[in-house]
């Protein structure tokens, strides 16, 4: 029987694989909670809200709030809490978190990641925001998008400071935890369009991501996993480009099974089990094992790990996924 790192490669790979990969088992690795390295003393230095609780500044200064009830925690953009009011001043407002933290800073983290048995998984590391993300979260989704077309000169020089803090964290990373895999969060899109067209996408995202992943690849990371429950289908040949391994979080508006005739050997897709169906408080044993089986029928196991489309190993209704997980299990056997 393949270990859950060898029968992922062979689904990725269009080999031989024994079985369904069952949604992120072959990245479990320190937290219990979430199953990727999430804990680290550079990301440490800011907050971040409980559920519920109080808002919290991060390391870069944004503020997030975690309404109770809400699925996650998001940036607040009213006028006290935005960052960036006005691009033209960022290089005066914006300001990176320290990256070089001296080696007794790292060690407390070490000791789980060390145990990680890297035969049966991949050693992951879980990297968010990302560029696209950053930028929002800064000054507000509509200022963002509305500066790619008003002042592109000053949006390149951020994004080209938020790629350079990011090249600096994911050395510190490498050099400390030597991850095999990264997963990186950033959404790109809605569940019907990408948030840009791929011109644009390709002139201001694609250059950032070929340095961040490039890099990762050289230093030793074998999989780029990247996170993005959105459409995303007129991006998949960027993403390529990039050198993203696998899209997580491809919603069913992309017509996953068409991509994986398409582009199934240059990337592979998991997700196609949307939210929206079945994390929903009226959830069922019986819808959830409904949506799975489709998924699967219409995805087959080859290039495709059938998951949630949640970006991490959870659902936002108690339960939800545990049931999916057993529902592949079933599968399986």
């Amino acid at each position: 029987m393949l270990t859950k790192r060898q029968n992922l490669m062979e689904t990725i790979k269009g080999g031989s694989p024994d079985r369904l990969v069952n949604q992120y088992e072959a990245f479990v690795c320190t937290d219990a909670i979430y199953g990727m390295i999430m804990g680290d003393p550079i990301t440490g230095q800011g907050k971040s809200p409980m559920p519920g609780g109080e808002p919290q500044k991060n390391a870069w200064g944004i503020t997030f709030a975690w309404p109770a009830g809400a699925p996650g925690a998001f940036p607040m953009h009213d006028e006290e809490h935005k960052v960036l009011k006005d691009i033209t001043k960022w290089r005066e407002v914006v300001k990176a978190p320290k990256t070089d933290l001296p080696p007794e800073a790292w060690e407390p983290f070490l000791p789980p990641i060390q145990a990680i048995d890297r035969n049966e998984v991949f050693a992951t590391a879980f990297v968010a925001p990302g560029i696209f993300e950053q930028c929002h979260h800064l000054m507000g989704m509509d200022d963002c998008l509305l500066n790619f077309y008003e002042e592109p000169e000053e949006m390149h020089a951020l994004i080209e400071y938020i790629t350079e803090y990011e090249l600096k964290y994911a050395a510190e990373l490498v050099k400390y935890y030597k991850p095999d895999c990264i997963f990186h969060h950033d959404d790109w899109g809605s569940s019907i369009n990408s948030f840009m067209a791929p011109d644009m996408f390709e002139e201001f995202i694609v250059p950032a991501y070929k340095k961040i992943y490039g890099f990762y690849k050289a230093n030793g990371v074998e999989l780029i996993v990247h996170h993005s429950d959105s459409f995303g289908a007129n991006l998949v040949p960027l993403m390529i480009e990039m050198g993203i391994d696998i899209w997580q979080g491809c919603v069913t508006s992309n017509n996953v099974p068409e991509l994986i005739k398409k582009y199934g050997g240059k990337i592979s897709f998991m997700g196609d089990i949307d939210n929206s169906l079945i994390d929903r408080e009226d959830w069922s044993q019986e819808s959830v094992g409904a949506e799975v089986r489709n998924a699967v029928e219409r995805c087959g196991n080859k290039y495709y790990i059938p998951c949630i489309t949640q970006g991490g190993p959870g659902s936002v209704y108690p339960g939800v996924y545990e049931a999916i997980t057993e529902e592949i299990n079933k599968l399986n056997k």
